[in-house]
């Protein structure tokens, strides 16, 4: 087998893994990730080759940005805090409670290196929380403070790694110059972010065409990401401010074509570059076995070591951070999104699984210093790493759904169904308004303006049939039926039409382009 059939062996199985994963109620990148060390271990699967430094800009930007457009800018600057203590504070603790613990256990460990190792298993990846939070039906104020952790933990952990690893390659280190790194890193980031966000959406107007503006949407997040590194800022931070830009600023409310076709577009992109992502940590199983030969017992050691440092260290610090964000929460009365309870704290602490950044991360560690002599310790620093990400992705992943069930934390369906409710009700009220304005400036007859009211209710009332009274409800009710027999004889007609357009396409003389212009027209009449 070689690498292109391996390829496609994996974005097969990122495809499968999604209705699987949720037949066995599993989150789908644990389950590309077993298929991973599976193909690792077949001796006729070829070994990844793959440049370490590429892995991060190839795979990162793409799932960011994805993530992103799941949030918006409001969400995170109402969970500022939260998102504070978790991606800033508790990476930076992890980071050197890891480096304390691996420079005393491993022999000859310098602290840089050590440093570099905690600064790669420190955060938790936002592609694995998110997943894992979307298929368990976590209350959305859970879910909220996994996706900021998860997006903004990888800027400190980054910039925090290449700090540790400058100064295990020159032998110098310091504090002053790290700090300094860290501020202008992310004001580059930042600015990268804003200019890129706003030339993209001028462009956007400028294009005009649904096909265009996605395409342009696929190159921005690696704009953003290589532009950053090139002006030696944060390639993460730089794709999140464009990510956030755009979903606040590049949204037109009548462009249904445009959203409708990015919004698939962009779950094929994150669940293929997913699957790709989680099968690569498992394919990487085959170096972590061959550093280990020989020496498993003291490596495994070292390994369970880490992971009860990273894994303890999260529980130690979110119980006081929760329990003090929660007092700060009741004095100020803020809209943040906090855990209300033990077990939602719980809960947040079994989610806290490593994944494509710390792989990324390990992989990418530098195989000699300035001097020219070996990196110290890097086969142990990597095998460390993956230890740390297979026992928290496969055990943690496969483990989280038992124990959500088992402790009870659910979504407040109460509080969405209600938020949805408001919202109908909302959408309703304006088409009336739009009606009323309508009809100040144009004579509409009495019955067109009547069944227009009527229209502008039933907006409200197919977003959300609990609102209205019991008599619009039957009426409605009598309405929907007619229009699903009329919906069904439609669809019955158009699928004849698009069947003969088809059959046309293979006759003598048939101009292809002609047919298939046609035929989207009547795709397009068929989502009307």
């Amino acid at each position: 087998m070689d690498q292109l059939a391996l390829l496609f062996i994996v974005l097969l199985g990122a495809v499968i893994s999604v209705p699987v994963g949720d037949r066995l109620g599993l989150p789908s990148p644990v389950l590309m990730t077993l298929l991973g060390i599976v193909l690792a271990l077949t001796d006729f699967v070829p070994d990844v080759d793959i440049p370490p430094d590429l892995i991060l800009p190839a795979l990162l930007p793409p799932l960011l940005y994805a993530a992103v457009r799941r949030t918006s800018w409001r969400q995170f600057t109402a969970n500022k805090r939260p998102i504070f203590l978790l991606a800033v504070a508790l990476v930076f603790v992890t980071g050197f409670c890891v480096a304390a613990v691996a420079h005393t256990i491993v022999p000859g460990l310098s602290v840089a290196a050590a440093l570099a190792l905690g600064a790669l298993v420190a955060p938790p990846d936002p592609v694995a929380a998110t997943a894992v939070a979307g298929q368990l039906g976590l209350p959305r104020r859970l879910v909220s403070i996994l996706e900021g952790e998860g997006l903004f933990n990888d800027v400190t952990a980054i910039v925090l790694y290449h700090v540790a690893i400058a100064a295990a390659v020159s032998g110098e280190f310091s504090a002053w110059r790290a700090a300094l790194d860290l501020v202008l890193s992310a004001v580059v980031a930042v600015v990268v972010g804003v200019a890129l966000g706003w030339g993209t959406n001028k462009l956007l107007d400028l294009l005009g065409d649904a096909t265009l503006q996605i395409g342009l949407t696929l190159l921005v997040p690696y704009a953003a990401y290589v532009l950053a590194e090139e002006l030696h800022g944060s390639g993460v931070l730089a794709v999140l401010t464009t990510a956030l830009f755009l979903a606040e600023y590049a949204s037109d409310a009548d462009d249904v074509m445009t959203r409708l076709a990015g919004h698939t577009v962009w779950d094929v992109v994150d669940t293929l570059v997913t699957g790709v992502a989680f099968g690569l940590i498992g394919l990487e199983l085959h170096n972590a076995v061959r550093t280990a030969s020989g020496r498993w017992g003291e490596l495994l050691g070292w390994a369970g070591a880490v992971v009860g440092v990273v894994v303890f260290v999260r529980l130690l610090w979110l119980l006081p951070a929760t329990w003090l964000t929660r007092r700060l929460h009741a004095m100020r009365d803020t809209e943040e999104d906090i855990p209300t309870s033990w077990r939602e704290t719980v809960v947040m602490w079994w989610a806290g699984m490593r994944g494509v950044a710390s792989a990324a991360l390990a992989l990418a560690v530098p195989l000699t210093t300035r001097s020219g002599a070996h990196f110290p310790d890097r086969d142990e620093i990597v095998f460390i790493a993956f230890g740390v990400i297979m026992v928290t992705l496969v055990v943690q992943g496969l483990t989280l759904p038992w124990l959500v069930k088992r402790l009870g934390v659910r979504a407040d369906t109460e509080v969405e169904q209600e938020f949805e409710r408001a919202l109908a009700v909302r959408a309703a009220k304006a088409a009336k308004r739009r009606l009323r304005e309508i009809e100040s400036v144009e004579d509409l007859p009495e019955d067109l303006s009547e069944q227009m009211l009527r229209r502008a209710f039933e907006i409200g009332l197919r977003i959300n049939p609990q609102i209205g009274d019991e008599e619009r409800h039957e009426a409605h009710a009598k309405r929907v039926r007619r229009l699903r027999r009329t919906r069904r004889i439609q669809n019955e007609m158009l699928s004849a039409a698009r069947h003969e357009v088809l059959a046309a396409r293979s006759e003598p003389g048939a101009d292809p382009e002609i047919v298939d212009r046609v035929l989207r027209h009547l795709d397009v009449r068929s989502l009307r």
